[in-house]
């Protein structure tokens, strides 16, 4: 299983916009119907990865606990549909019903989107404060496919809890690690 780490986007960016469409409802979601949350976690997942697939149950009890607590959550796809059928809007769609994602789930077709967070591999984080600026961008946690390391959420858990309290990220950044994007050919 390749392993693709983040880009590591410089801290203090401001969230790029998106307009993308939600599989699940046919609606079209944007950036700023999300201004109003004192928190905002973007996720770049896909379907078929097994790093997404493994922490899965995690990012649904993360939402969970966080998104009534002020952190909207939004996840966006962008992983070539037509190479990879599997991450298909149906197939997204399907995933949304299958696991009760509680979040919306996009679907980046033109990849500029994840161009513009820079977005490398899935799942990759970036949480921003309520000015829109990043305060964390890296992994869920150590938990890696094929380790015995329980599934917790614990370094995005503790970035959220400070951007909360409004307080500066004291924890050490590490990448995400998990499957590159698989960008369409010549994109």
């Amino acid at each position: 299983m390749a392993q693709t780490a983040s880009t590591m986007l410089p801290l203090g960016t401001p969230a790029p916009a998106f307009k993308l469409p939600e599989p699940a409802t046919g609606r079209l979601r944007t950036l700023d119907e999300l201004q109003s949350a004192p928190a905002l976690l973007v996720m770049f997942i896909c379907n078929h990865c097994p790093f997404v697939q493994h922490i899965r149950a995690g990012l649904i009890a993360f939402a969970h606990d966080y998104q009534p607590r002020g952190v909207a959550v939004v996840a966006i796809n962008a992983n070539d549909a037509v190479n990879y059928p599997g991450d298909s809007p149906e197939k997204m769609a399907e995933e949304v019903a299958r696991f009760g994602y509680p979040f919306p789930y996009l679907h980046d077709a033109s990849q500029a989107v994840a161009r513009a967070y820079q977005a490398a591999c899935t799942p990759d984080f970036f949480l921003f404060d309520a000015a829109r600026r990043l305060v964390y961008r890296g992994r869920f946690d150590t938990s890696r496919p094929g380790t015995a390391v329980p599934v917790t959420g614990a370094d995005l858990r503790a970035a959220a809890e400070a951007v909360l309290a409004g307080q500066a990220l004291t924890v050490e950044q590490q990448p995400s690690i998990g499957c590159n994007i698989k960008w369409r050919t010549g994109g």
